[in-house]
């Protein structure tokens, strides 16, 4: 099959942060070392191969930026110093930004001004309509029976959970549709094999353990970084279902023991997140290993926004609890005026999108290896 060179392609992927890839002469130690590369899917090299030849429509449909979790090895490996790992980090970007159709993602991973523009617009939208429609509610009323803050009678939790569910709409909308794309551009525009229906309920399953486990990173020598993805994976992901789905249950007047279950799901989602971003924050700032030396602007928001999110939502839980109920008021105000912004931005544009297009690749590259085994071709 024919393909046009497309010679802008180099250049649009520099504004995604591309390094010093062309130093590439493909000796195939980076495809060798790595401990994920496998048959029918060989990384970074093909990747390096399509960028030189301006392959632009075959990078698009390509799934194996995704199998990658840049461990590093295959950059400190690199003779000539291109540094595979973070063309590979580069390439999500550039290909998270192909999936939506928005066009969003792209103005996010290509412009600071941009970037900073959504975080303040839709900051400010939380604030106004606190200001709109909250009231603080008289000095007799502000605390509850048991000494902790009323926050219900400032934030009623039947217009925050209505708030939730708009959220959780646009946001499954979003990041569905651009999956959607993605399963396009990988799947479907590929005339190379063809995928029987039972098969898409046969590996249905590696979607959901990956998802679940991120177990794929686990073949790579850095254990602990894999733990740490987890951790904080699985705490952003309990979170956040507990303040969309269970408001009701999370959010509520009553101050239980510390063994309760809803204070213990909540500990470990703050422990969670707290431990993943002060080891991400260090790492970088360090940069001592391979998978931390670059860093991309983007990389830096979203720390600082879920950092953010984190320590205002400890200081809500500590406020409430102590009692002081102005200030409990004012941090809920400043905590969702963070949180709002970085879900909003990160899950359907950037960083946390990735936890859905990675499953997602592995579950359209199981598909394509079944299929081309049914055929006889691998």
């Amino acid at each position: 099959m024919r393909e046009r060179v497309d010679t802008s392609l180099i250049r649009d992927l520099e504004k995604f942060g591309i390094g010093d890839w062309n130093e590439c002469f493909h000796c195939g130690n980076c495809t060798a070392i790595c401990p994920l590369s496998e048959q029918g899917f060989i990384f970074p090299r093909y990747e390096i191969r399509n960028l030189q030849l301006g392959l632009k429509d075959s990078l698009a449909g390509n799934v194996e930026p995704w199998l990658c979790y840049y461990c590093g090895e295959c950059s400190e490996t690199c003779p000539r110093d291109a540094n595979p790992g973070e063309l590979m980090m580069t390439l999500r970007r550039y290909l998270t930004s192909v999936y939506d159709w928005t066009g969003i993602s792209r103005k996010i991973y290509t412009s600071k001004i941009w970037e900073f523009g959504f975080i303040f617009f839709l900051a400010a939208i939380v604030l106004g309509l606190f200001l709109v429609f909250s009231t603080i509610p008289a000095e007799a009323e502000r605390l509850t029976a048991e000494g902790g803050v009323a926050l219900n009678k400032f934030a009623p939790t039947e217009w925050i959970h209505f708030g939730d569910v708009i959220m959780a709409l646009l946001l499954a909308f979003l990041l569905i549709s651009n999956i959607f794309n993605m399963y396009l551009k990988i799947i479907v525009k590929d005339k190379s094999f063809k995928i029987p229906i039972k098969l898409y309920f046969k590996e249905f399953w590696s979607l959901i353990w990956n998802f679940a486990s991120q177990w794929r990173f686990n073949k790579c020598e850095t254990k602990f970084y894999w733990l740490v993805h987890w951790l904080v994976m699985s705490g952003y992901v309990l979170l956040f279902t507990m303040i969309v789905f269970f408001l009701w249950w999370f959010q509520t007047e009553i101050i239980h023991e510390w063994w309760h279950p809803q204070r213990i799901l909540g500990y470990y989602a703050t422990i969670g997140l707290t431990v993943g971003v002060i080891y991400f924050i260090i790492s970088r700032t360090k940069k001592a290993v391979e998978h931390s030396k670059y860093s991309h602007f983007t990389d830096w928001t979203f720390l600082v926004l879920l950092l953010l999110t984190t320590i205002t939502g400890i200081l809500v839980h500590i406020f409430r609890i102590s009692g002081l109920p102005m200030a409990t008021y004012y941090m809920y105000v400043f905590h969702l005026m963070v949180a709002f912004p970085m879900l909003m931005l990160e899950v359907p544009f950037s960083k946390w999108a990735h936890l859905a297009y990675r499953p997602c690749a592995i579950y359209f590259a199981n598909l394509k290896k079944s299929a081309l085994k049914l055929q006889g071709e691998l």
